[in-house]
């Protein structure tokens, strides 16, 4: 593509051929203005970045022409510049662009007629004159100039958005959060898009805070910079607490802050209960004082307060549970055993007999193990044994997956943790909590290695003192996407009774999904079969190669051999986002194998289609979807750029601001596949995760396959996975709050 002279262009929007409301690539058929000399051109297309762009405007466009090999000549534009337009046909085709619901071409052509070359200044100063115009009654008046101002605003807020590099959407977001005095109050502390404004990061507030005056070693920036800091150790690594010095330390290389001014900021953020700084004595102590917990003498840890509280709250739910006296008439474990197998013809090895004996002598148990091993087997005598009692028992896991899992497996109605909890958009909170607790006798939760902190507090406030609670999980597993170790850290307080089950059970014949699962979690190597098995390993070196093979596999072989549907039963995992083999990459190729060509809608750099498959990637209560819940895209809407994707059937719309919510998800990755199971997982493991490369990934990535589990890789990278067993600890106290 060659560029000529600089120079610059203008003329008039005559229509916007595409843009992109993530980073605002804009491609623009510009009118220019008769008799301009410009290569003896009437029309010309403008390629640059725009945020807000309408048919009708002018524009003053600076850059460079250059000859696309597909497009031809084109103005590639390094900067553009809109403009009201100011000729009575570019006024009129402004009015009548969409941009004032209810104003069509007549009616533009009525308005224009009546005020001319004022028609602008009258819709913005004097709009009380649309009366003037002809058979134009008052509620068409009022939904003008209600459209006007709220479109001036916009742009003021498009404009100023696109000054610092934030897109439509997110500007949207923060206009959605602020209201229409959304720029006074991201000037006067930008770093407020950090904590409010899901998507914006330290680097794009930090960037508008410097813009605006805001001084490099200023309170508010530093202060900013240890809330950010700690929330990163959160959000990264899972922890709840760092060290004061290691926090100092990471702000500093942050911000390049001296470590007083930091130091002087973590107090204020102290002083206000922003974040909590305790000794590590303290933390052991419940009842500790405000002294103890500031004890200087002893290096201190400090917590963002959500964490520091969650943690708190979820140790004293567990102890007011464990010790709370039963709302039912103890079971006698031994008869209650002995009458399940007797009424369901199986019998219970002596390790499965001691963990439903631990269920049911304690109000407060934990089972974990491996696949194969019995779990489940646990949960239905469990059900049964209480349903029998006439005890209610509610069942719920961390994801939609899950839970469907769990009712399939159990024979009775099972629903996420956050269904059952019950989100209130009014009071921003859950509505079962400690104050309107569950209705239940008995509440069994599985998958529960996935329950981060935050979670873990809301869900244990909300049971009764009187219910019995276990919690099933596999410990070997990835932890939680969201900070703390809960399931962990209950089991290592030794306040718990647990029983972990290792002996395996479940095994089909000439099946090895389970067998390798037990082998890389022993650390062993694979076992591998010729001939018809649910396990097979397709060595492949080459990068691209493994690419082409996962969407081979996915569209074509293992379909035609055992009968799935690639896009309901078959799903590509593999460690990473990005690289050739990460999840941005495959699902662009997948999407292309897949779901090719239909109704479809631009967001960044990607491609949105009826029938693609979609995860969500937030938590968003008021649309009742949840981190890692998967649809698929039912209808697209180009014109408000919206689209509506069904979850287990049930349709939730996504308007332009919503999008980054959602990515695509033929391919995800395995953390992001925790507590779903497919009918057939894809593994990619490759030298190109070789950062990523764990024992417990590749056990996660194993056992996420119920029929068919197909490895694309290298055997070193496998070999290296089952070697690499340095669990990175994660740093909490709920162990020894409880302990």
């Amino acid at each position: 593509m060659a560029e000529e002279a600089r120079e610059t262009v203008e003329g008039t929007v005559k229509s916007v051929v595409f843009h992109n409301d993530e980073n605002g690539y804009t491609v623009l058929h510009i009118e220019l203005p008769s008799g301009f000399a410009l290569r003896k051109l009437n029309e010309i297309t403008v390629v640059g970045k725009a945020q807000a762009v309408w048919e009708g405007e002018e524009i003053s466009a600076t850059g460079s022409w250059v000859t696309d090999k597909v497009h031809g000549r084109q103005f590639k534009a390094e900067t553009i510049v809109c403009v009201a337009p100011r000729s009575l046909v570019g006024i009129e085709r402004y009015l009548a662009s969409g941009l004032i619901k209810g104003v069509g071409k007549v009616l533009a052509r009525r308005i224009v007629e009546t005020f001319g070359e004022d028609t602008l200044n009258v819709l913005s100063r004097q709009s009380a004159r649309l009366g003037e115009v002809p058979k134009l009654g008052k509620a068409k008046i009022e939904q003008i100039r209600a459209s006007w101002h709220a479109n001036e605003t916009m742009r003021e807020n498009m404009i100023f958005g696109q000054t610092y590099g934030i897109s439509i959407a997110k500007m949207t977001k923060i206009v959605r959060k602020y209201g229409p005095d959304a720029i006074a109050i991201v000037k006067a502390d930008p770093y407020k898009l950090c904590r409010d404004i899901w998507g914006i990061g330290f680097a794009t507030a930090d960037r508008i805070a410097l813009s605006v005056g805001i001084p490099k070693d200023s309170p508010l920036r530093a202060r900013a910079s240890i809330s950010f800091t700690l929330e990163t150790e959160a959000e990264d690594s899972g922890h709840c607490w760092t060290f004061e010095n290691d926090l100092l330390l990471h702000a500093n290389e942050l911000t390049e802050i001296p470590t007083e001014i930091l130091g002087d900021a973590l107090e204020r953020e102290i002083a206000e209960g922003r974040v909590i700084a305790e000794s590590d004595s303290a933390a052991k102590d419940a009842d500790a004082t405000w002294a103890e917990r500031h004890d200087t003498t002893s290096p201190r840890r400090i917590y963002l307060r959500s964490l520091w509280w969650a943690e708190r709250e979820t140790a004293a739910h567990v102890r007011r549970i464990r010790d709370s006296r039963p709302g039912f008439k103890p079971v006698d474990a031994g008869k209650a055993v002995a009458w399940w197998e007797q009424k369901s013809g199986f019998s219970l090895a002596a390790q499965q007999t001691n963990a439903l004996e631990q269920c049911l002598c304690n109000k407060f148990s934990i089972i974990t193990g491996g696949p194969g091993v019995g779990k489940t087997t646990i949960i239905r005598a469990l059900v049964d044994i209480y349903g029998a009692k006439k005890l209610k028992v509610v069942l719920a896991a961390p994801t939609g997956r899950a839970a469907k899992r769990m009712s399939e497996s159990v024979g009775a109605a099972a629903q996420t943790i956050h269904r059952l909890l019950k989100w209130n958009p009014v009071t921003n909170k859950f509505t079962f909590n400690r104050e309107s607790p569950l209705e239940g006798d008995v509440f069994i939760f599985d998958e529960t290695s996935m329950i981060d902190i935050k979670l873990a507090n809301d869900l244990l406030s909300a049971i009764p003192p009187t219910a019995a609670v276990v919690l099933v999980g596999d410990t070997d597993q990835l932890p939680s996407v969201g900070a703390g170790n809960v399931l962990g850290d209950l089991i290592k307080s030794g306040t718990i009774a647990f029983t972990r089950l290792d002996r395996i059970f479940r095994q089909d014949a000439g099946g090895l999904i389970v067998t390798n699962a037990h082998h890389v979690n022993a650390g062993e190597p694979l076992e591998i079969r010729s001939g018809d098995t649910d396990f097979y390993f397709v060595r492949c070196e080459d990068p691209e190669q493994c690419l082409r093979r996962a969407i081979e596999f996915m569209t074509t072989r293992i379909p035609r051999k055992f009968g799935l549907d690639p896009l309901e039963d078959v799903q590509v995992l593999t460690p990473m986002r990005r690289n050739l083999l990460g999840t941005e990459s495959l699902n662009v190729e997948l999407q292309k194998a897949l779901n090719p060509s239909g109704a479809a809608l631009i967001r960044g750099g990607t491609t949105f289609r009826v029938g693609d498959r979609v995860m969500q990637l937030r938590n968003n209560y008021d649309k009742d979807v949840y981190n890692g819940d998967v649809g698929f895209i039912k209808a697209v809407e180009p014109t408000d750029r919206s689209l509506v994707v069904a979850f287990d059937g049930r349709p939730v719309k996504y308007d332009a601001g919503d999008l980054d919510e959602l990515v695509l998800a033929y391919a995800t990755t395995i953390h992001k596949s925790q507590g779903s199971e497919y009918p057939a997982v894809i593994v990619l493991i490759h030298t190109q995760h070789y950062v990523m490369l764990q024992r417990n990934l590749l056990y996660t990535a194993i056992t996420r396959g119920k029929k068919l589990v197909l490895l694309i890789g290298v055997p070193y990278a496998v070999n290296r996975a089952i070697d690499t067993n340095i669990v990175r600890e994660r740093r909490t106290t709920l162990a020894e709050r409880l302990a």
